[in-house]
């Protein structure tokens, strides 16, 4: 009778929501709304912009009488201030309510508000355990933007953990498999600095376009890891000559489903290399954006596949691994801290692994 219960405890998934900075919306989603309501980290919340351009994240709940605060209910914006559908308080971007119709504000009434940083007009707030402060930040200098194309960005939801994404920036043997990838070289030391983690790898990998053109795509790739939220991928492609920016952004919504977030940005490519050679036939100006829709059309497939696998796989915390699956532990290793102490740790083995250990 003991299996059965060894077996859950194998198959149990962590906390499905792991401290850290998660994906929320882009600037301009939220300006063009102005005032956004959204289900992240299995909270509704609500999201605005005040009059002189501090960005607020906030529960959604009145602290007055618990009414709903977003616009579905009622919830509006004035002078920059967001506005109770049910009494008329009045908060600001602190979250403090600042007014009422026939009394003065009471100080207790404040909402519950979540630290933010914005990366290139992305919008990203602060998942701490137990509601504890940020312990991290997310890169403060921003990617240098002149020459680069708008960014793009195509957003999945599907049932998954931002862990099981994440561990595909160490999970070599899969692209290969999964992705038809070729010369797939992953000989590298991962570098891990506290939440930070970053991963080196190249790969070949014969692509069509429109169905008609072969192209041999030669990348080299660097990840930069910071939490299970947020990876940005630099990218280098040798056959065109072209410089792309990746980022992965994997954010919980309710405990079961997760929004990934996949952005897209191309460097501007003034002198194509031999496989680039037709974009030579088009003006500077229009060869990055045009890049740019093949790299998302190609991490579309890629992602889809990854998709499938991810809405209906089991954790193992314990997995029967090979030789060649490579720094999958050490990844586990590094993911740990983002979990409460009351979860199982996994501690890196003390002594190699020999090849008749491995299942």
């Amino acid at each position: 009778m003991a299996a059965p219960q060894q077996y859950a405890v194998d198959s149990d998934p962590p906390s499905p929501f792991p401290e850290g900075w998660y994906f929320l919306a882009t600037s301009r989603q939220v300006r063009k709304a102005e005032l956004l309501q959204l289900t992240w980290m299995g909270e509704d919340i609500v999201v605005w912009y005040d009059d002189d351009g501090r960005v607020c994240v906030a529960e959604a709940y009145c602290p007055h009488l618990g009414s709903y605060l977003g616009p579905d209910a009622g919830g509006r914006l004035c002078d920059g201030r967001l506005v109770c559908p049910f009494h008329g308080f009045e908060f600001d971007a602190s979250g403090q309510c600042v007014a009422t119709p026939f009394a003065p504000p009471p100080r207790s009434a404040r909402l519950r508000t979540f630290e933010t940083q914005e990366i290139c007009g992305m919008i990203f707030a602060w998942w701490g355990l137990g509601g504890r402060e940020p312990q991290w930040r997310l890169p403060a200098e921003e990617p240098d933007q002149a020459g680069w194309s708008n960014i793009e960005i195509r957003t999945l939801r599907f049932p998954g953990h931002p862990q099981e994404t994440s561990e595909n920036s160490v999970d070599l043997a899969h692209l290969q498999y999964v992705h038809g990838y070729d010369d797939v070289n992953g000989d590298y030391p991962i570098v891990v600095d506290g939440p930070y983690m970053e991963s080196r790898f190249d790969f070949k990998s014969r692509r069509k376009i429109a169905r008609i053109l072969n192209v041999e795509v030669d990348v080299s790739a660097r990840a930069q890891i910071y939490g299970l939220g947020y990876s940005c991928v630099e990218v280098r492609e040798h056959g065109v000559g072209m410089d792309v920016r990746l980022w992965i952004l994997a954010t919980p919504i309710d405990g079961e489903l997760i929004d990934l977030s996949i952005v897209n940005q191309v460097k501007e490519i003034r002198s194509p290399n031999n496989s680039g050679r037709a974009l030579r036939l088009l003006p500077t100006r229009w060869r990055a954006p045009l890049a740019n829709r093949f790299v998302i059309n190609m991490q579309r497939t890629d992602v889809l596949q990854d998709v499938v696998i991810w809405s209906r796989k089991r954790h193992r915390r314990r997995p029967r691994l090979c030789r060649s699956d490579g720094e999958i532990m050490s990844f586990r290793a590094y993911c740990s801290q983002f979990y409460s102490q009351q979860e199982e740790v996994l501690q890196l083995p003390r002594e190699p692994v020999r090849s008749a250990e491995l299942a």
